[in-house]
């Protein structure tokens, strides 16, 4: 179990081909402040048939998009 399951849950139910997303509203998904760890797993979000595109520390937010 990775401690951005509801994370990964709400995007995949989203169903959007494209989101994004603010630090604060990741934090409120997923119950936990974004830290570095993210960049570590941000690649369990594949399994899910998504990705990150791109985090952008100015913004503060993470970009996602359906694989395929």
């Amino acid at each position: 179990m990775s401690k951005y399951d509801a994370l990964w849950a709400w995007i995949t139910e989203n169903g959007k081909d494209r989101c994004k997303l603010s630090f604060a509203e990741i934090e409120q998904i997923a119950g936990l402040p974004i830290d570095h760890s993210f960049l570590t797993y941000k690649k369990e979000l594949m399994n899910y048939g998504y990705q990150v595109v791109k985090i952008s520390m100015k913004e503060q937010s993470v970009d996602f998009q359906k694989l395929g």
